[in-house]
């Protein structure tokens, strides 16, 4: 079940632990507009950056941090996981899709459109995560990458909380014939993740149900899914796939973060 309000939507399993704020937050209650509107956190998109930053520092404040910080990286679809232990020096954001992090008041986070963003916490631990999973990210191992940066900081698989927060269904995410193929030959028993539509004949592929099953792989236990989907929740939920249907010139970034208090 999820605990929801206007601004974020929250996991029972990872607000059961203490010491740890956590959100999955929607386009809801920012300060951009337009396109953007409204709670736009993506400083990658063509928003103006001011209504970015005001935006990033109520998301900061509600998890009970300083605006400086609430940590993202720049993503690039890859496995890379990089452990956080203070705010990112001036001009020197890493290259990465996922932190990890065991350092009281920062939040990590990370911004979707579609891809799936996954929040991690051994609360015994006191380690943190959060991941960026496109299928690219998924199959390249950024799953895996996360679960070995928090094991470096004493977490253990077994006792890792995992939710995967809005991310683009499978009945949104049609793929093409040509996909599959590349997919499957990297990943032949990958085949359960796709389905085919009944009214295009083209497949569609369950990005959330292969980050689920990476996770298990990756000797994760205690996995939900919250089950939403970014394409089809037009208020709440900011969506690439969305928007280039729409024809949108942009598109909003959603953020998913979590801290240690």
């Amino acid at each position: 079940m999820v605990t929801l309000d206007k601004m974020m939507l929250c996991a029972p399993s990872l607000a059961a632990i203490d010491g740890v704020a956590h959100g999955f937050f929607t386009r809801l209650d920012g300060v951009s507009e337009g396109i953007y509107a409204s709670l736009n956190c993506g400083p990658g998109s063509r928003d103006d950056a001011a209504n970015v930053t005001e935006n990033r520092a109520r998301v900061a404040g509600i998890l009970g941090a300083t605006p400086e910080n609430l940590l993202s990286v720049y993503q690039a679809h890859s496995p890379v996981a990089v452990i956080a232990e203070k705010p990112w020096a001036k001009g020197k954001i890493p290259e990465a899709d996922a932190i990890v992090s065991a350092t009281p008041g920062l939040a990590i986070g990370v911004l979707t459109a579609d891809c799936a963003p996954v929040l991690f916490c051994d609360g015994e631990a006191r380690v943190v995560g959060a991941a960026h999973a496109g299928w690219r990210g998924a199959l390249s191992g950024v799953i895996e990458a996360t679960v070995k940066a928090m094991m470096e900081l004493g977490a253990s698989p077994e006792r890792i909380r995992a939710v995967i927060g809005p991310a683009i269904s499978q009945g949104a995410y049609e793929v093409g014939e040509d996909f599959r193929q590349k997919f499957l030959s990297d990943e032949p028993d990958s085949a359960a993740f796709f389905a085919t539509d009944e009214g295009s004949g083209e497949p569609h592929f369950d990005l959330p149900g292969y980050v689920a099953d990476r996770l298990a792989r990756a000797g994760v236990v205690e996995i939900v899914d919250l089950g939403l989907c970014t394409y089809y929740d037009e208020t709440r939920l900011f969506s690439y796939r969305r928007s280039q249907h729409h024809g949108e010139g942009d598109y909003g970034r959603q953020i998913s973060a979590i801290l240690l208090a």
